[in-house]
């Protein structure tokens, strides 16, 4: 075969794949919503879940649950995950230390997540005396997640043209100058690329909440912003199941009538908060991007 005839084979798999991928990907997310539209409506969003004998109810403060340990994750997570990948990127120099702590990063974003909630149940939850809380979930996927958002700036950051760099500290720019300036603004794109795959991980873990944030939620007071309140949503030490645990318990259990709908408009709301949550940081990365280059 001649080089023409062996580059559309090679263009026809490659399609074909990209084809498969989205196929697999709109096939998945059709069946979740086809089964579970019909049961979301506004008292599904906002009201809490029934019990055993009136039903599942609805799922608001779950919903609420995983939006709030999204902030509180993000919050631990992006600090702590740009400043490693700056050090990696910029200040580590190649020996020793610097092979052990890729071997560390290595490591830990490849634990299990059973593994990564025992070690929450154990640190988080019962060396600190927080019992099952929205904190101690929040820092055990912060254990999950850190490994990723320092690889991605520290790749980030490296793939910007070397050219930049030079031409800064050409005109006397200190390197923390060079790197707020100039490096963050033209690597943002991938970074929030990390924050958004950091992000989504913490919408679907379910194992490591179960030994951290507990499955029960309780009665939430709308009206009380106190954060030491036990019926406060804002309070981080209270426990707190998210979409993604309530789903398991409801499927684990099966104790309740409507276990299957409640099942499937939970999962049909998931799947539309991520979409929506995807689309809108996507938005917002682009307007940052825009606005820190335009200036």
């Amino acid at each position: 075969m001649n080089a023409k005839t062996i580059d559309r084979i090679a263009t026809f798999c490659f399609y074909s794949i990209a084809v498969l991928i989205v196929g697999i990907l709109l096939g998945l997310v059709s069946f979740i919503l086809i089964r579970g539209l019909g049961v979301i409506d506004w008292s599904f969003v906002t009201e809490a879940p029934g019990s055993v004998l009136t039903g599942g109810g609805g799922v608001g403060p779950q919903l609420f649950n995983s939006f709030y340990l999204l902030i509180l994750t993000m919050l631990i997570t992006i600090p702590l995950g740009l400043g490693g990948g700056i050090y990696m990127a910029e200040y580590a120099k190649p020996g020793k230390l610097t092979d052990f702590i890729r071997l560390s990063i290595e490591v830990l974003s490849s634990l299990p997540s059973i593994v990564v909630g025992l070690f929450g149940l154990l640190v988080f939850v019962q060396y600190t005396g927080w019992g099952y809380s929205m904190l101690a979930g929040a820092l055990a996927l912060t254990v999950f997640n850190l490994p990723l958002m320092v690889r991605i700036v520290e790749q980030s950051l490296t793939a910007v043209p070397r050219e930049q760099r030079e031409a800064s500290f050409a005109l006397g720019v200190t390197h923390w100058q060079t790197i707020l300036k100039i490096l963050i603004p033209a690597a943002l794109p991938g970074i929030i690329t990390g924050t958004i795959l950091a992000s989504g991980r913490v919408f679907g873990e379910a194992a490591a909440l179960l030994f951290t944030a507990g499955m029960t939620s309780p009665p939430l007071d709308f009206t009380n912003w106190d954060f030491t309140s036990p019926t406060s949503p804002l309070n981080p030490f209270r426990p707190a199941s998210t979409l993604a645990v309530h789903i398991w318990k409801v499927n684990a259990e099966g104790i309740i009538p409507d276990a299957k709908e409640v099942a499937s408009g939970a999962s049909a709301l998931l799947v539309i908060a991520i979409l929506i949550f995807n689309l809108v940081a996507r938005w917002l990365g682009r307007f940052i991007h825009a606005r820190l280059t335009s200036s």
